[in-house]
Formats: C-alpha cells, structure tokens, sequence
C-alpha cells in the first residue's frame, strides 16, 4: 500500500463523514436529509433522489416534485417509514415537509448521532493506519524497504492519520454546533 493510497482513503473516510452529517437535521430544511430514503418503485428500491426533484423554498419546508405522478403515494409511504421523523403532506401534485423546531431533548440525540458518526469514521481512519503500516512492515521484511525508509513512513502514516482525524473533529464541532443553534 502506498502512502498515496492510505491518504486518498482517508479522504474518502472524511467525505463519508460529511455525507453522514448531512442526513442529520439541524432544524432548517435541508435536502441532504432524505438522501438515505429508499423508495420501493416497481418492486426495487429506488433512491428518492432519483425518482423526484427535491428543493428548499424556504427555512422550515421541503418541496418534492416527482418526476412520475403515479409515484407519489409511494414516495410519501417511503418518508414515513424511513427514520427522518417528518410527515408528509401530499396535495396530490407535491409532497410537502414542514421542519419543526427541534426540541432540547431531540437535539441532544442528534448530537449524540452525530458524534456516534464521528466515531465510526475516527476508527475507520485508524483501520487505515494499522493496514499502511502492516503494509510497510511486510515491505521491510521482504528487503523492499530499508529500516529508517519503514520508520519514516510509519510516521507520516500517523501524520495522515492526525490530520484526518482532526478533520473529523473540525466537521463534528461544526455539526454540533448547527444542531444546538436555535
């Protein structure tokens, strides 16, 4: 494994992150938050994204406008099974989404969601860092590497590693901190 390949999945970790955080609501409306919604079309889960265009007109609403008008009470069953916690409001042409401000209790669990995410990806970085290193380990042992080459780049391996890591951090900070804004 090379140190480009341990940095390039450290980076996709730390976009994962951020995806993870966007299916969070934070008490403005936000598309993202149904990115994970999966709609039964025709028998096959369909992402939502790709059966309706999904807009915000304003802070507290979300509009869905399918693409398939036969779609739409699917669509609507599919939000109110999923984990988003929002009812849908079907007029026959549009779903609607109404945000409601969130309670201090429901911000907390966020939090807590947010920061379960974080961990998830702080420790998927550290897997990382255990595989680049075994990697370059089994690089000296085989005579590839001389010892001092297989100590430098362990240690930019842990410099990779911190550097990810506290990225992790700066997305959490500021997750947390939009959640706990009124």
């Amino acid at each position: 494994m090379k140190l480009a390949d341990v940095e390039s999945t450290m980076q996709k970790t730390v976009e994962a992150t951020q995806r993870d955080f966007n299916t969070i609501r934070t008490g403005r409306a936000n598309a993202s938050i149904l990115d994970k919604v999966m709609v039964e079309y025709y028998g096959t889960p369909t992402p939502l994204k790709s059966l309706a265009n999904i807009s915000t007109p304003d802070a507290t609403t979300i509009l869905i406008q399918t693409y398939d008008k036969g779609s739409l009470s699917l669509i609507e069953r599919a939000i109110s099974l999923s984990d988003v916690g929002m009812t849908p409001n079907n007029d026959g042409s549009v779903i609607r989404l109404n945000i409601q401000p969130l309670t201090s209790d429901r911000r907390k669990e966020f939090v807590k969601l947010a920061e379960k995410y974080a961990e998830n990806n702080r420790v998927a970085i550290r897997n990382i860092r255990r595989d680049g290193i075994d990697s370059i380990k089994k690089q000296e042992k085989a005579g590839e590497v001389s010892e001092d080459e297989s100590r430098d780049l362990q240690d930019q391996v842990q410099k990779l590693t911190d550097k990810y890591t506290s990225k992790i951090n700066e997305l959490l900070a500021t997750k947390e901190k939009d959640i706990t804004t009124v």
